[in-house]
């Protein structure tokens, strides 16, 4: 059986254009969403995957109605072939069933494996000009040196619970503890009702 899937980004563009050419190329059903590319969740694409059988072929207009990237278009056309359901589409002549079919999408795999390595190598030289000028990257510190000297300054009262310090400063008990442990004192711990033994 063959399984059509369009998709629309807006309710301004119209579905009929994508309909009738999966119904021209034999589709005996058809599934649509009207959700941009990038959206993760299509109801219509979920409806169609679920709908598809072992020897069925999903049948898409063109490749970007399917996947929001090239790495989920292979993902899923991926899934697809673990479950010998195959893919075709109809405006680049691409069908998973034939040899050469499959080759474009191993080329297409390359690709996005290709760009994957392309993205970490550009990161990683980023972080190291970086350094170099002197920035470290990371999220900025929740206490400052001037945030730390005054935790420590209130640290000194027993009058200032751990609770009342990470509070005045605005940051969790946790991060106050992690820059005040060098510190010889301990932090006073909230005052509790003592429970009979």
């Amino acid at each position: 059986m063959l399984i059509g899937y369009a998709r629309i980004s807006t309710h301004d563009q119209n579905l009929a254009l994508q309909r009738d050419a999966l119904l021209a190329a034999g589709c005996e059903k058809t599934f649509t969403d009207v959700a941009s590319g990038g959206t993760v969740e299509r109801d219509g694409l979920t409806s169609a995957l679920q709908q598809l059988r072992a020897g069925d072929t999903l049948v898409v207009w063109r490749l970007d109605r399917l996947g929001r990237s090239l790495r989920h278009l292979i993902d899923t056309v991926g899934e697809l072939q673990s479950r010998r359901v195959g893919f075709r589409s109809l405006t680049e002549g691409i069908e998973t069933q034939s040899s050469g079919g499959r080759l474009v999408f191993h080329l297409f795999s390359c690709l996005a494996e290709f760009e994957r390595s392309l993205i970490q190598e550009r990161t990683r030289a980023g972080l190291i000009a970086a350094r170099l000028r002197g920035r470290q990257g990371g999220r900025p510190a929740l206490m400052d040196e001037k945030k730390i000297a005054l935790a420590r300054r209130m640290h000194t009262d027993p009058a200032n619970s751990s609770a009342d310090i990470a509070s005045a400063i605005g940051v969790s008990r946790a991060t106050l503890y992690r820059h005040l442990r060098p510190s010889a004192k301990p932090i006073p711990a909230s005052p509790s009702v003592s429970q009979p033994v």
